[in-house]
């Protein structure tokens, strides 16, 4: 029951909040960037090779696809970048956070 009532949301769900993190980064990735939180613990290790497993590639095998067939017509060529910024974070979120542009090395 203590693991429900946990003070810190970000660490009762961790699953939920990445797959929140990535719709948000998914509707608008323009401007936005991530990087590697300098706080998250060794927990995320064993969280990331879960998520590789299950629906890591997945996701990621999905935007390689559609970054390359956006990237055949000039008008979707920003679309297909925004899918390849995709990726990494797709891959590998937890332990990650999203920033605007013009801060990435901002600290919080």
């Amino acid at each position: 029951m203590a693991l429900l009532r946990d003070a810190d949301p970000r660490n009762s769900i961790p699953f939920g909040i990445a797959s929140f993190r990535i719709a948000g980064y998914a509707l608008w990735p323009f401007g936005r960037t991530t990087v590697e939180r300098r706080d998250a613990g060794a927990g995320l290790v064993i969280g990331n090779i879960i998520w590789i497993v299950f629906p890591g590639w997945w996701l990621a095998l999905g935007h390689i696809v559609t970054g390359i067939a956006l990237c055949v017509t000039i008008i979707g060529i920003p679309f297909g970048i925004a899918n390849f910024k995709m990726i990494p974070i797709s891959l590998l979120p937890l332990g990650r956070e999203i920033v605007p542009t013009d801060e990435p090395f901002a600290t919080r």
